[in-house]
């Protein structure tokens, strides 16, 4: 769970909490955004999945 820091309210509600700086709330998604990614990378390559190749991207991608 992200949360921003001082707020200590999600804590007992995660089993980890990624801390992003306190900022305005039209800031809050670029400073999210970025660790989620990152995150999801290193989960995938974790899971040892391609991320470069990922399944079905034919499907949603058009090509021309």
């Amino acid at each position: 769970m992200i949360a921003e820091e001082g707020d200590d309210d999600v804590v007992p509600f995660a089993d980890e909490v990624i801390r992003i700086p306190a900022t305005s709330q039209l800031l809050a998604p670029l400073l999210t955004v970025v660790p989620l990614q990152y995150f999801s990378l290193q989960l995938s390559s974790a899971k040892g999945l391609d991320v470069d190749q990922p399944r079905n991207l034919a499907k949603s991608v058009t090509v021309e």
